[in-house]
């Protein structure tokens, strides 16, 4: 049987451009996979191909049957015992079971012949063999846009009416993201019948509102459907072939403008406007020169939000006056089309000019009062009594730090001052960088400046952390602030929901603890951060304190060290974060030492002991030592205890586990040779000190019985 190509499409109103990527990915990728469910399609031979612009989602499918081959099937019917009786005729039950599957049952003796009888478990079975004839593409295509139309990934839909053949208009409904309007479906050159959301399938479509040659547009066949779309409806199909031609038609009219110009690439705008146009064509514009004397982060931001453009930069990252629009028609005199978009801009500009100018009239520091009126959490007050308690947090923190004080208060008690502003008001997206340009117009040290815009920082994976000093203790404050007072309320995260990214907030406080290698414990931080709250809270210290190892943790495992190797080190709580990454290197070339297994067991046996032991002091009288081997180990521990707490001391983790996995023979000979639960009391408290003794020693880098298989 051969095979033909498939092409469905179905014909809408503008789909949402942000979305439009995905739609298309999903409509074509439940498609096929239900084709190939079916046996319409194959894994190893049928390739889909996804379509998507603002009016459309498609897909083509390659190598798909007609009718999918007949299947031979087995199912099992029921025991033996029940589907036939003592002279092995068959039952009623067996009967009607035959039945209802279709079987001829007018001769029940040939029926019962026809069956097979096989083990199935602990009793024997009867299995009925039939041939379930393969669906067609009729109606396997219909099943499968369907499920297509179904599963689309649409937070909400719309209901709309149809026009039906009964007297009133609008008797039926249809819930979908768009109206729809028109369905494709050919099987290479013939019409599938089938119907959608109210449409019946046809070989014709319509192409772009303004600049498609000919309407309604005549799709051949199956594999002319991108071609022709593009010749006669003047419509790139495929989203990836629209953004490559963004992207290659704005480096070009980049590059047209002279040396020294780049675009501002930005993914996200990027897919965006692909989802907006049918056909791009990159025009050049322009707005006046005295716009740049805003902020230039205001106006890239404006252009991209609100109006969907490209700004263009200089060699030095420096806005220039001139911006690529991405439109939909291609006239010949294009210039109204660039006047008509330098004149939507223009009021945007000269609204962040003036939010720039105002701003500026009054001092970050005239409007810390009127973070009071600003609601930060109905059980945690406002911004003002917030930014309070940050300020004091990073009080705390640079008195550790042996900071400036004075520098690091003014920082955290202005950070927030610029959500009050026009400017942030309208962007929000721009909270801390208006605050370091009016911090600076303020005449505020570029240091403080800096710490104002950075105390965000780092706002999400792989961002960049503050540049210096204050800036990395306000963020601490900030993040520590809200981690502290969201658990002290009890609102954590739950599953994949996270409304105050305490998540990232937590990832957040250890990269810099990490990066930047403070000389900071993490409980004492938290501990700095807990009593600001008052009687508002209740401590959670603990919980928080597990929730940030846990998320270290998920972190270190994700940067390639093994499960064995994350657990050992954080099983001690190590307090300063920055030591974790030596602290690992040091377990890794440890567990590569041949000593390591058996004193890894060696360890996991010992705390055992010492569990069922409990309180043991870590105290060893000679006098008592009366075994070969406990003396040994004892006198081995003495001369290598030492130098491995002085290599602990300085910082060489390596160093100090790989001096005392020498202890692993005397180790090995002890408790080969030496009952710890003696019946004397006094030696079994001795040699239980000893162990205990051994276990600090070994145990201080991480905890080693944690490497035991």
């Amino acid at each position: 049987m051969t095979t033909q190509n498939l092409l469905v499409e179905l014909f809408v109103e503008e789909l949402p451009p942000k979305a439009l990527k995905k739609l298309g990915e999903a409509f074509a990728g439940v498609l096929f996979e239900q084709l190939k469910a079916q046996g319409l399609a194959s894994a190893d031979t049928s390739v889909v191909t996804a379509y998507a612009s603002p009016r459309r989602l498609a897909a083509h499918v390659t190598h798909v049957w007609r009718k999918a081959a007949d299947k031979a099937v087995q199912q099992k019917l029921m025991p033996v015992s029940v589907g036939l009786d003592a002279s092995g005729n068959a039952t009623p039950a067996l009967l009607k079971k035959l039945q209802a599957l279709g079987a001829d049952v007018s001769d029940p003796a040939a029926a019962v012949a026809a069956l097979k009888r096989a083990p199935d478990g602990k009793a024997e079975a009867l299995f009925y063999d039939s041939l379930v004839t393969g669906a067609t593409l009729d109606t396997g295509l219909q099943k499968a846009l369907e499920e297509a139309i179904a599963k689309l990934p649409i937070p909400k839909v719309m209901s709309y009416q149809l026009e039906t053949d009964c007297a009133l208009p609008g008797w039926s409904s249809v819930n979908f993201v768009r109206p729809a309007h028109g369905l494709v479906a050919l099987h290479g050159s013939t019409v599938v019948p089938i119907t959608a959301l109210g449409l019946k399938a046809g070989n014709t479509t319509q192409g772009h509102r303004f600049e498609a040659k000919v309407s309604p547009v005549v799709i051949k066949d199956a594999d002319a459907y991108a071609q022709t779309l593009l010749s006669d409806g003047a419509v790139i199909a495929s989203f990836d072939d629209r953004r490559f031609a963004i992207v290659q038609q704005l480096a070009q009219a980049a590059e047209r403008l002279g040396p020294g110009y780049e675009v501002l690439m930005d993914e996200d705008l990027l897919s965006e406007v692909t989802g907006l146009v049918e056909h791009p064509n990159v025009l050049v514009c322009a707005f006046e020169s005295q716009f740049l004397d805003v902020p230039q982060e205001c106006l890239i931001l404006t252009m991209k939000a609100n109006q969907k453009y490209f700004p263009l930069v200089d060699a030095k990252g420096k806005l220039t006056n001139k911006f690529l629009v991405v439109s939909n028609i291609s006239p010949d005199d294009a210039s109204a089309v660039i006047g008509g978009n330098e004149r939507v801009v223009r009021p945007r500009l000269a609204d962040a000019k003036f939010f720039f100018d105002q701003d500026r009239k009054k001092t970050l520091a005239s409007r810390v009062a009127g973070l009071d009126k600003v609601v930060y959490h109905n059980k945690l007050g406002s911004q003002g009594e917030r930014v309070q308690r940050v300020r004091t947090i990073a009080e705390a923190i640079a008195n550790r730090l042996n900071a400036n004080v004075a520098d690091v208060q003014r920082a955290a008690e202005l950070a927030k001052t610029d959500l009050v502003t026009d400017m942030v008001g309208e962007f929000p997206e721009l909270q801390g960088i208006m605050g370091r340009y009016y911090a600076l117009n303020d005449g505020l040290s570029a240091e403080v400046a800096d710490a104002i815009e950075d105390h965000y920082k780092p706002r999400f994976a792989g961002d960049e952390l503050p540049r210096n000093t204050i800036g990395v203790m306000v963020a601490l404050a900030d993040k520590l602030e809200t981690l502290v007072g969201m658990f002290g309320i009890g609102n954590l995260p739950t599953g994949d929901k996270d409304p105050f990214a305490l998540r990232r907030h937590a990832l957040g406080v250890i990269r810099m603890l990490v990066e930047k290698d403070l000389p900071l414990g993490l409980a004492e931080l938290v501990e700095d951060a807990t009593p600001v709250f008052g009687d508002k809270i209740t401590n959670a210290s603990a919980a928080l304190t597990d929730f940030i190892y846990d998320r270290l943790a998920g972190s270190l495992r994700e940067q390639g060290f093994s499960a064995q190797e994350v657990e050992a080190v954080l099983a001690l709580r190590p307090q300063r974060l920055g030591d974790v990454a030596k602290r690992l290197a040091a377990v890794r070339a440890f567990a590569a030492l041949p000593e390591a297994p058996a004193l890894a067991a060696a360890n996991k046996r010992i705390s055992n002991i010492l569990k069922k032991a409990q309180d043991v002091d870590a105290h060893v009288s000679e006098v008592l030592l009366k075994e070969p081997a406990e003396v040994a180990l004892y006198a081995a521990m003495q001369e290598l205890a030492p130098k491995a707490n002085s290599q602990f001391e300085a910082g060489d983790y390596t160093a100090s586990l790989q001096t005392l996995a020498a202890l692993r023979a005397p180790v090995d000979a002890f408790f080969d040779g030496v009952m710890v639960n003696a019946e004397e009391m006094d030696l079994r408290l001795n040699r239980q000190g000893l162990l205990k003794s051994l276990h600090d020693a070994m145990n201080r880098v991480a905890d080693l019985s944690k490497l035991a298989s």
